[in-house]
């Protein structure tokens, strides 16, 4: 059964940076509810302040002003690890350790037994033998589905994402795609991803939110709202016009 409710509440969500009087909001006011075990998707012009937003989640920078609750707890009161395992972030490229695919994925979770990650190799879309390869001996596609299948060995109840098929080849999209949409239905974690392709909304489903210069400008369905937006900027932004 579905839960309700909302997993993370954003409050009038600020980051301000810079020397200037006053300083730039790259996040400005932002609110908005992320609900359960379902798919979201960040879009807008470069420079809207998706990225920004995205890390202001866990706490990898922190907010100006407002607050982010996580199962109705104030995020600053985790602990940085504790919330950052909960809140799972897999960056656009993929940082991973310079040893095995195995050594990534234990130093995520150290007690881990050889059938969790055949598991999660599994998962990931790898062949079993490669879990004792270098990363090194990697392509850019298999890097990210070893950084997905390290961030998926701590068991995290949201997944933030950060445009992680923008440095891919076509059918490395789609098996990442097909990933992501297995960790929601599959698994009942909430995603948060930013993504630079309208195409990609439409085909991953869910819900979208348009962020133009830091701020929400909608949301909603992700097919309605990229084939229909309901407001001028919106229209702007998916007609490929300047903002």
């Amino acid at each position: 059964m579905a839960v309700t409710g909302s997993i993370l509440e954003l409050c009038n969500l600020t980051r301000r940076v810079g020397d200037g009087t006053p300083a730039r909001a790259i996040v400005d006011n932002f609110s908005y509810s992320f609900g359960f075990g379902r798919l979201y998707s960040i879009i807008g012009p470069s420079g809207a302040g998706k990225s920004s937003l995205l890390r202001l989640l866990n706490r990898l920078d922190e907010c100006t002003d407002g607050s982010v609750k996580f199962k109705g707890s104030d995020t600053r009161e985790f602990a940085p690890c504790e919330l950052r395992q909960r809140l799972g972030y897999l960056f656009q490229t993929p940082h991973l350790f310079d040893r095995t695919v195995r050594d990534n994925i234990v130093d995520a979770q150290p007690h881990l037994s050889e059938s969790k990650i055949s598991r999660l190799i599994q998962q990931v879309q790898l062949p079993s033998g490669i879990v004792d390869a270098p990363v090194d001996n990697l392509s850019v596609g298999e890097r990210q589905r070893v950084a997905l299948a390290r961030l998926l060995a701590t068991q995290p109840e949201v997944a933030l994402l950060d445009e992680p098929t923008a440095a891919l080849d076509p059918a490395n999209t789609e098996a990442i795609e097909r990933l992501i949409s297995s960790v929601v239905t599959d698994h009942g974690v909430t995603v948060v991803m930013v993504s630079h392709s309208r195409q990609q909304v439409v085909r991953l489903g869910g819900e979208a939110i348009l962020m133009v210069d830091g701020q929400l400008i909608e949301h909603g369905d992700a097919v309605g709202l990229v084939k229909n937006p309901g407001t001028p900027q919106g229209r702007r932004y998916m007609n490929g016009e300047p903002q």
